[in-house]
């Protein structure tokens, strides 16, 4: 029987066989690099999104594969697949500035486009994270100028987690969350001469877990 975790699974065993990330996979096709991310793949009220035949059409031409090879994997490989890969190389880089920039980032707050400098990772993470590069002293004294932040966009948010947050305005900012409700969000500043700060969703483009940052 096709189920979507089905589906899922063949194009990341797809990937998997040309020594390819699903995120190399979707490059390799002409798609946008974020078009098989995880996170894509379910949408922001939890229900199921499917690939179009577009996209699987486009993945088996620049791979050489026939649709009964796929279908042999839908078959063979109909599992959900493991939640962390091996961990690329590197990440893409990204300056506060950038990030407070337009076009940069998706709704969901993944970078797009290409040409980005690349940072190693310095272990295991989510398809999907990127390192933002702190700039000025508003984080002192946790984050330094320079310092490099490792985001995952996927990871789940609970009290007491630092986050990048960026609003509506374009500010982009490091935090701890205090407290979410589905009408607004409390930050607590890292730096104790900034004030700790209370936004409404609808001020707030996304926000991000921090899962490692150097020092």
């Amino acid at each position: 029987m096709l189920s979507h975790d089905k589906v899922w699974a063949a194009i990341d065993a797809l990937a998997a066989r040309h020594s390819l990330s699903a995120s190399g996979l979707a490059r390799r096709a002409g798609l946008d690099s974020t078009a098989f991310n995880k996170s894509k793949r379910l949408s922001s009220d939890g229900r199921p999104r499917w690939p179009s035949t577009e996209s699987l059409s486009k993945i088996m031409d620049a791979t050489g594969t026939t649709l009964s090879e796929f279908v042999m994997l839908l078959h063979s490989e109909g599992r959900p697949t493991e939640p962390y890969m091996h961990p690329p190389p590197s990440v893409p880089l990204i300056g506060f500035a950038q990030a407070g920039a337009g076009g940069f980032f998706d709704d969901a707050g993944f970078p797009h486009g290409e040409g980005w400098e690349h940072v190693d990772l310095p272990g295991p993470a989510r398809e999907g994270a990127y390192a933002l590069q702190v700039q000025g002293d508003s984080m002192m004294p946790l984050y330094r100028d320079g310092d490099t932040l490792i985001v995952d966009p996927t990871a789940r948010l609970q009290r007491g987690d630092r986050v990048v947050v960026k609003a509506a305005s374009g500010e982009v900012m490091a935090k701890v969350l205090l407290r979410q409700t589905s009408r607004e969000v409390e930050l607590l500043s890292l730096n104790p001469d900034h004030a700790n700060r209370v936004l409404q969703r609808q001020e707030m483009e996304w926000m991000a877990r921090i899962i490692w940052a150097s020092q």
